[in-house]
Parts: structure tokens; sequence; C-alpha cells
């Protein structure tokens, strides 16, 4: 069945060099009333660009649209995709492969799987936190305020796809400090008496008597017009022999406190709180972009509650991975069982025959690995990824003769690269079974780092 023609418009009043545009519109309302289309391109000055480019992102015709428009100032680059390409019919083939096979072919529903949806299809994509000034969160990501509805709070749906290891941070933008009580970033940092918490401070010009070590208000050192201490009645005659002036001195209107560094209060300008500026909220706003688990999650499917299963292996993440071998490390030293094995096993070049395959058959090579991999373990054995080459399994119960039964398996998976143009894939493994003098030596990472110099 042959593929639709693709449709590309342009929305605005400037000019377009590519030939594919081939509908032109003044204004979004009459683009929104025809058929929507494959690919836009926006003409128009840089503010009416990101005004419209957000109510299209809003649209839910074209939420993951390919919408490119030229010199992107900061809210347009965050949910547009650049200039026009000078081939934008492969970039869409591209951008269609890659749509049929996010989340098994089902189409993405709520605000997290639309955020993770247009990372995807840009994979791995970019999500941009910009200032928003008159915003109590002071910080706003574009993308999942247009992705998603009114009632959404976006850092907390950004905070939880980053602890669900879904979301890699690519810049630390900004740290912030917010009210503890309301949350809010719009805070008045004020100076206030050390004694009773007061406003009403003034600066006062002080003197400090070298004598007595009496330090006041320069009003309470004169008496006839010359400078006496008050405290031990010593003429001050020669500053910096009799007397100084310290740097900084404050009197307090309320409650007449004399103090040389005053208290720092942080009033909320939202809700009036007041806090110590040690008792506010930290937050650090990153830029980020799809991680390698969620690169995974988006094409193996999102149904397992965002956790990063390989498929139906179980796949745990690294750190995880980690405390169990350390945890079977610890079980071998003290008691001498139970018995185990670690196999690293990797797929030199995957990463690059992905890419030439194209979505369609790498998801199927893909779907192929694991299949075989299934076969070759048990359901109570773990593995993890380290990287797209690297697969480790954590094998419970297996001695050395079961190790090698296990790795001659998986060798056998080498048969999927013959005769697909994919013989610059490379299948290589490394493995140890733990034994108590080894285990006494080393722990997970190193063990981890040692096999792994041998792929």
């Amino acid at each position: 069945m042959t593929a639709p023609t693709p449709r590309f418009a342009a929305l605005g009043p400037g000019p377009t060099s590519n030939p594919a545009i081939t509908a032109r519109f003044p204004s979004l309302e009459a683009l929104l009333a025809e058929p929507a289309f494959d690919l836009l391109e926006l003409t128009a000055s840089p503010e009416q660009n990101a005004d419209w480019v957000h109510q299209l992102r809003r649209h839910p015709a074209y939420g993951l649209t390919l919408i490119y428009c030229q010199g992107d100032p900061p809210p347009t680059a965050a949910l547009a995709d650049g200039p026009l390409p000078a081939h934008p019919a492969s970039a869409l083939q591209q951008w269609r492969e890659r749509l049929a096979v996010f989340n098994r072919g089902q189409a993405p529903e709520g605000p997290q799987a639309q955020v993770l949806a247009y990372l995807w299809l840009r994979a791995p994509g970019s999500l941009k936190a910009l200032r928003s000034p008159r915003s109590p969160a002071l910080y706003h990501y574009p993308l999942v305020d247009a992705l998603g509805d009114d009632q959404l709070n976006g850092h907390a749906l950004v905070q939880g796809l980053a602890q669900r290891n879904l979301l890699d941070s690519t810049t630390l933008v900004d740290r912030i400090r917010l009210c503890r009580s309301c949350g809010s970033g719009h805070l008045n940092y004020v100076d206030v008496c050390v004694e009773c918490s007061a406003l009403d401070i003034v600066r006062q010009p002080s003197l400090h008597c070298f004598t007595c070590g009496h330090v006041g208000a320069q009003a309470d050192y004169l008496k006839d017009g010359v400078l006496v201490c008050p405290n031990c009645l010593t003429r001050l005659r020669h500053i910096g022999t009799d007397y100084d002036r310290p740097l900084e001195n404050y009197s307090c209107q309320a409650c007449s406190a004399f103090f040389v560094d005053a208290d720092i209060q942080a009033r909320c300008l939202d809700c009036g709180q007041q806090h110590a500026p040690d008792e506010l909220l930290v937050r650090n706003i990153h830029d980020y972009r799809l991680s390698e688990a969620g690169l995974l999650a988006a094409r193996q499917g999102l149904d397992q509650g965002f956790d990063p299963y390989f498929g139906g292996l179980s796949l745990v993440g690294v750190n995880t991975f980690r405390t169990l071998l350390d945890w079977q490390l610890e079980l071998i030293a003290r008691h001498g069982e139970p018995s185990f094995a670690l196999l690293g096993v990797r797929f030199k070049n995957l990463g690059a025959a992905l890419a030439r395959l194209g979505p369609q058959r790498g998801h199927a090579l893909l779907d192929a690995l694991i299949e075989r991999i299934q076969v070759a373990i048990r359901d109570t054995d773990r593995c993890t990824r380290t990287t797209e080459e690297h697969l480790w399994l954590l094998l419970m119960y297996t001695d050395s003769v079961g190790l090698q039964r296990v790795t001659e398996r998986l060798n056998q998976i080498s048969e999927l690269f013959v005769g697909q143009d994919l013989q610059d894939i490379v299948l290589t493994t490394s493995g140890c079974v733990a034994p108590a003098q080894l285990v006494e030596k080393e722990n997970a990472e190193l063990l981890m780092a040692r096999l792994a110099g041998e792929l």
C-alpha cells in the first residue's frame, strides 16, 4: 500500500525557499480550518512565531508534529524543531518510523507519555527550562505546559520522569530558593533586628573605645563638643590611637538594640510567611533529554509503570544491580554460598547498526535478541545494561559448568547477524564464578570494571 503524499504548509507572511512547501496560510485560524498537515514552517516575526508554536503544541493535531522556523528565540526553540532542513521529506519519514514503534505502536496518552513521545520522535530530544518571572516557580518547561493542561504541575512531572531515570540532565540552568509554605520563588530578603526581628533598623555611626573596648553610638560619645567614652570617661583625641569606627553598626528603632550585623529574613511576597534563608526549599533547575532507560521504555513499551525493563528480561537499574551483586559477594565472603556467576555481554557496534537499520528493522532485531536471551537465562537471574552495547547477567546458583553453558547459548545469537548486512556487530562475553577467595578483594564495581575491560 502506497503511503499518502506528505502535506507541507507554511504559516505566516515570510518567504520560504523550499519547494516542498505547497500551501501557505496567513493566520493560525485559517490553518486549523484545514485537515492537519504533516509538517509546518513558521515564517512570521519571532514574537508571532513564539505565540503560534505554543498554540499549535496545545492543539491535539499538532502536539508532536514537526514544526520549523528560522531564528528561534528561547521560547520558540523550546517548542520548535529549528530551521527547515534541506530535505524535509526525509525528516518526516524518520519521524513516522519512530512514531510507528513508540510504545509498541500505541498512541501516547496522558502528559507523561506525550512528553516522552515528543522527545523520542527527536531522540534524545531536548526539554528546556525557561525563566518565567511572573510565575511563582520562576522557571517553567514550555513543552510540558503546552502538552499538558492548565492544572498540570510541570516541575512535578519532570521531576517524576527524572526520578524514574527516564530523563538525563544536560545542563544545570539555575538554583533557586522557594517559600517553604507555598512554594513561591517571589521572595524579599530584608535585614531585621537581632533582638526583636523588627524591620525598622537604621545604620548608626558608632565608635569603639580602645581603652575599655566599649562600642556605642557616636552621639553617646559627644559631650560638650568633644569625644568622651561614656563607659570609662576617657577623652578620645586621635582616631586609630584612642578609638576607631566599626565598619557597620545598626540601631533598632523598636527596641533600641545596638548591633553590628543584622539578621536576614526571607519574606514571601505571595503568602506573607517569613523564613530564615537556610529554611527555604532549594530547587535545581535542569535542561533534560531522554536517558538510555527512557529510550528503551519508549521503544519497548510504557505499560510497565515506566520501569526501565528491557522487554521480558528481569532488567534492573545499574545501581540496583550493583547492590544485588555486592550483597551476593558479602554472602559468599561470610558463608561461602550461594554460588553465582557474573557474565558480561557486549554487542559491539549495535547502536550504529540500529541507526543504520532504522526504527522498524532495528526494533525487530532487538525483539529477536530479547527472545534468544530469554531462552538462555532463568526467571531468577537478573540483568542490567550499562550502555547501549553492554548487558550484564547475574546468574544465581551457577557454577563454572553452568556459566559455560549459558555463554555458549548466548554466542549462538551471532546467527542473527548473518545475511542481514550486520556482520559489523561483534558479540563478546566475559564472565566469572565468584569463589570466596575472589570476593574478599573485590566489590561489584571493581568486578564489573575488570570484566568490562575483557569484553
